[in-house]
């Protein structure tokens, strides 16, 4: 399984986007996906439901950052590549759906008001683009780490 199907298949299951995202690159992160989908879990709704940034788009520059990511406050050219590669990855996601932003992704989609996450039916998937958008970040990722390792 790739690790767009495996992004989607998680958020099949119930996992929130970022969740979904980032534990599909268990095997590349080497966590546990215990721990993987801890870290995440903030992250899901645009931020726990505050529509903000998309959770796939989280999700995968959590992938990112553990796996590309700089850790040296004192090397500037690492925090520029690094921070060049984040916005990569946004302008491609951007590119095939206009935003990163979660509210604007769900315009039209039909969706319950108020804080709370919504009950997983065959309504709420069928009624959002969000696993869609969980396989287009996964592969954005993977794109990215070839073009990094090429």
């Amino acid at each position: 399984m790739d690790h767009a199907e495996k992004a989607r298949t998680l958020f099949l299951e119930g996992y929130n986007c970022a969740q979904a995202v980032f534990c599909a690159f268990d095997d590349l992160t080497g966590l546990d996906r215990e721990t993987s989908a801890r870290l995440a879990s903030s992250f899901g709704g645009g931020m726990g439901r505050m529509r903000e940034v998309c959770g796939t788009v989280s999700g995968a520059l959590l992938v990112l950052g553990l796996l590309c990511g700089y850790a040296d406050p004192e090397d500037p050219k690492a925090k520029t590549d690094h921070y060049h590669l984040v916005q990569e990855f946004a302008r491609r996601f951007r590119d095939i759906n206009g935003t990163i932003i979660c509210r604007e992704l769900l315009q039209g989609a039909k969706t319950k008001p108020g804080n709370d996450p919504e009950a997983r039916t065959p309504e709420y998937y069928a009624s959002r683009p969000c696993l869609r958008h969980c396989g287009e970040a996964a592969e954005i990722v993977d794109e990215l780490l070839r073009e990094q390792h090429s």
